[in-house]
């Protein structure tokens, strides 16, 4: 197996940690500084934020069954008009996340996961534990744009090695 209940576990306590890390990042930016295009795949830190939020809704709703995007994808880079409530929302997303990679069971991430992609107009599925270690490659991905961004401002976004996450990382 390639994905376990630990290995979810050990992700989404790594997520909680790195957002947080970004987020006290950001609160020393000026609200131009957050949305400043610097040329990122997103344009600028807050875009690409948003759209890591989009992205883990969409899919934690289709691991947990739950809510996903309240905006359709055309519109993910401006799910939350502030960064206020991006803080607030991201915290919402990490505690979900995290709760769900607490409840998920071995047998939960057998087999395939369908869903209809709505900007590709197609029906599709693909393994349980493809999707889970997408979930949070995206994150980190799209984390190290952000990480970049906020050095290029001269803001220190922390560690990133995930054998640097403070408390119990043990995942055996």
């Amino acid at each position: 197996m390639l994905v376990s209940p630990e290995y979810c576990q050990m992700m989404a306590r790594y997520n909680v940690w790195q957002n947080g890390q970004l987020r006290a990042a950001c609160e020393k930016m000026t609200e131009a500084e957050l949305r400043a295009d610097r040329g990122a795949f997103f344009g600028s830190v807050m875009a690409t934020l948003n759209h890591i939020l989009w992205g883990d809704s969409l899919w934690i709703s289709r691991l947990d069954g739950g809510d996903g995007p309240r905006l359709p994808a055309k519109h993910h880079a401006e799910i939350c008009a502030t960064f206020e409530i991006w803080t607030r929302e991201r915290a919402q997303m990490d505690q979900r996340i995290l709760q769900w990679a607490e409840a998920v069971t071995a047998e939960d991430l057998q087999g395939d996961l369908h869903w209809h992609a709505q900007m590709l107009n197609a029906d599709m599925s693909k393994p349980v534990e493809m999707c889970i270690v997408h979930l949070f490659n995206h994150q980190t991905h799209h984390r190290g744009q952000v990480h970049a961004l906020l050095t290029g401002f001269g803001h220190d976004p922390g560690d990133t090695d995930l054998v640097l996450m403070p408390e119990g990382t043990s995942w055996h």
